[in-house]
């Protein structure tokens, strides 16, 4: 297998908002399973993984589960041509909030969840799976196969819980 993915040297990482698609996109490009999105893409021989990091929470399913795949310290930080396709597609799926996102190289991606399901995690979060259109505050919408609301009330990003109230884990 190839070390290393095709994404440009701006990468930004999930630390940090993200920037344009590898291929020197606006930002406005489809990610990886097709959706409009601010995400960027990185794209390998069997899947091509994309990362948004304005819904990205750090859960870090995704670091721990495929760290050769994954890994923060490196630039760029998703290495889609350092494991296999479907295993990639397995730690994709475990991020909650559906930052992460891909396509397989035959065309496949993410199919939602049916019916929809609702877990409310022990602080308070709420983890929602299945086809998905979520509207933000100022009136953008996002179609997603995962997503984790606020379930408090006190996001500076609702419906997205930002971890800033009792939700997410603080008082607030």
């Amino acid at each position: 297998m190839a070390a290393a993915g095709r994404a440009g040297t701006e990468d930004t990482g999930p630390a940090e908002s993200a920037g344009s698609e590898d291929t020197g996109g606006s930002g406005a490009e489809k990610a990886a399973d097709g959706r409009a999105s601010g995400a960027r893409a990185y794209r390998g021989d069997g899947i091509t993984v994309s990362f948004d990091a304005r819904v990205c929470r750090h859960a870090a399913e995704c670091v721990h589960g495929l760290p050769t795949v994954f890994d923060t310290a490196r630039r760029p930080w998703i290495m889609p041509d350092a494991a296999e396709p479907g295993v990639i597609a397995e730690v994709v799926r475990r991020c909650p909030t559906g930052a992460l996102a891909y396509r397989l190289a035959d065309g496949g991606a993410e199919a939602p969840d049916r019916p929809t399901t609702v877990r409310r995690t022990a602080d308070g979060r709420l983890l929602v799976r299945g086809e998905l259109r979520v509207t933000d505050a100022s009136g953008e919408v996002r179609e997603t196969p995962r997503a984790m609301l606020c379930g408090c009330g006190r996001s500076a990003e609702p419906p997205y819980c930002d971890r800033s109230g009792e939700c997410g884990g603080h008082e607030g």
